[in-house]
């Protein structure tokens, strides 16, 4: 099977937006494979943890503009630059592992987190959508078949 590249794309029909985001691989969150690996664009990427079952928890879920998306990973998986003492114990003592997708419009990014943050957290979404669609859909491709356990 080809490679599928971690980018996001998009198909309009009438007034709403298909979107397909194609996730990379999930990676442990290394210093020096993240820098190696994640390639400075824009995109959204998600960062989680593994607890003491091995199961798998949603720690962030973001953008990457500015900086780009290796920028972005490699300082939010660093415990010496998080001042958020609850998040630092975590970065401390677990494992964590990310993924992303490029995507190259600050409109379409704002689309694809409005997707995520209502489908993950219904009740507290506060992301607003670009406002150019009436209905906005959303198809994940994992390489690895890891879905957010939010999901199952």
């Amino acid at each position: 099977m080809a490679a599928v590249e971690p980018i996001a794309t998009k198909k309009i029909r009438n007034d709403s937006a298909y979107y397909t985001v194609s996730w990379s691989t999930l990676e442990k969150a290394e210093r020096h494979r993240i820098s190696q690996t994640v390639p400075a664009v824009s995109g959204i990427y998600e960062i989680y943890y593994v607890d003491e079952r091995g199961r798998f928890h949603l720690f962030e879920v973001s953008q990457a503009w500015y900086g780009g998306l290796r920028g972005q990973i490699r300082e939010k998986t660093d415990p010496e630059l998080e001042s958020d003492p609850r998040k630092r114990e975590i970065l401390d003592e677990r494992d964590c592992y990310y993924r992303f997708t490029q995507v190259n419009s600050v409109e379409d990014i704002l689309d694809i987190l409005f997707f995520l943050f209502e489908t993950y957290f219904p009740k507290i979404n506060r992301m607003q959508s670009s406002g150019r669609y009436r209905l906005i859909y959303l198809k994940e491709i994992t390489r690895d078949r890891f879905f957010n356990p939010l999901l199952t």
